[in-house]
């Protein structure tokens, strides 16, 4: 009587009850969910009652009282004093050493060939980062809880002056990397590559890859008789000369020592726009150049694994320049040398968590343009390639976690 067909539905009803359960086990969804459960909420009740005490109680009609009269936290996001995620101001820049990630603008754009307005960037980015609250559910990530960023303001620089700016540039992002911070460059024209990487790349004790995303190859030697931002990573990456340049007599030796060309791997190259000039100098100097033919032929993942085995090639650190001109100007209108067939933005985010699960010394994400943006979409995208490489950051324990390195080391 046990093989009835009533009692052998019943069996099958549970094996499909079990394995549905493992199914729904084992979603990422369900991995985020499990990992938020174990995410202190600490910081959230600090800045309620930092609220209610600078802002004021609310109305006496207003039913839940941790709402303050005057807004002084991230609610509501349409409200408010802008910073990067509204994330405290560094105003005391001696002081960024008590942070673990700061966020700092470089307002530059006299370096631009085409279409100006980057110098715009940071400022767009911070505004319509107020829309998120800190909390990615793909990740499980509570930026606000598990990482002390704060926002650096802007770096001062030197409308149409370029070297003076990579001057400016190269001493503040040096500021921030030495005081133990991880530097997020938001451009800002891609110029800004060679002073943002001599910032970072002498205090490093080996040799630095360059993972650079972009339409463009970006490095010729000048463009327009200046470093423009078509030239970075010919600064950047190292090249013995023997005869000194009749203009400036310190690039006989070019770029920075320890930035080798064969680990600047630059992804997405493409189209038909400011590429042979830079074209030769990659040849020559051996660079590791992926196309969007390449993205076509592996896929998203497979080419960020391909950037990572050549960028991490006998490297101590990887750098990650993202020109927002990667992503296909139909998401990401507002840049200076839009380039169709670029990135969808489901690419580009799943390339930058693969790239950012090995661990960076530093960012930035450049060529966002507001003044031909449309509904602040390409600031967005910006602000979530931000995101999204912090939240990997932090998942794989490359970042954040101040207060549980502490609590595991008891000594």
């Amino acid at each position: 009587m046990g093989n009835g067909p009533h009692d052998h539905h019943h069996h099958g009803g549970d094996h499909s009850h079990s394995h549905a359960d493992e199914t729904r086990n084992s979603t990422d969804g369900r991995q985020a969910l499990e990992r938020l459960s174990r995410i202190s909420q600490k910081k959230q009740a600090e800045e309620t009652a930092r609220s209610l005490e600078l802002g004021l109680e609310a109305a006496s009609s207003v039913v839940d009282r941790s709402i303050s009269l005057f807004s002084r936290g991230h609610q509501p996001a349409f409200a408010g004093i802008n910073t990067f995620m509204k994330v405290p101001y560094c105003e005391d820049i001696r002081k960024i050493g008590q942070y673990e990630a700061a966020f700092v603008g470089a307002p530059f754009d006299s370096a631009t060939t085409y279409r100006p307005g980057t110098r715009f960037g940071p400022q767009a980015v911070r505004r319509i980062s107020a829309l998120y609250d800190g909390y990615w559910f793909d990740g499980g990530v509570d930026i606000y809880e598990e990482l002390d960023l704060c926002d650096a303001g802007d770096i001062f620089v030197i409308p149409g002056n370029i070297e003076k700016t990579f001057d400016q540039v190269t001493k503040a992002v040096s500021h921030i990397y030495t005081s133990g911070v991880f530097p997020i460059i938001c451009g800002g024209d891609h110029s800004l590559g060679f002073p943002n990487v001599r910032g970072i790349a002498p205090h490093i004790d080996g040799n630095v890859g360059i993972i650079h995303i972009d339409r463009h190859i970006d490095i010729q030697e000048k463009d327009m008789d200046e470093r423009m931002h078509t030239t970075p990573w010919f600064w950047t990456t190292h090249e013995g000369r023997e005869t000194s340049h009749r203009d400036h007599s310190h690039m006989h030796d070019v770029g920075l020592p320890n930035c080798h060309p064969k680990n600047l791997v630059q992804l997405g190259i493409g189209g038909w726009y400011g590429n042979r000039p830079g074209s030769a100098v990659a040849h020559r100097r051996g660079t590791s150049v992926m196309t969007m033919f390449d993205l076509e032929k592996h896929g998203p993942r497979k080419v960020a694994e391909m950037a990572l085995e050549m960028a991490w090639e006998g490297c101590k650190a990887v750098y990650l320049s993202f020109d927002i001109d990667s992503i296909d100007p139909g998401f990401a209108p507002g840049t200076g040398s839009p380039e169709p067939g670029g990135l969808l933005p489901r690419e580009a985010f799943e390339i930058i968590r693969t790239i950012a699960a090995e661990g960076l010394c530093g960012m930035e994400v450049v060529e966002v343009s507001p003044p031909y943006d449309v509904n602040d979409n390409t600031a967005q995208l910006a602000c979530r390639v931000i995101l999204d490489t912090l939240g990997t950051l932090i998942a794989n324990n490359k970042l954040g976690h101040r207060d549980k390195a502490k609590a595991g080391n008891p000594g």
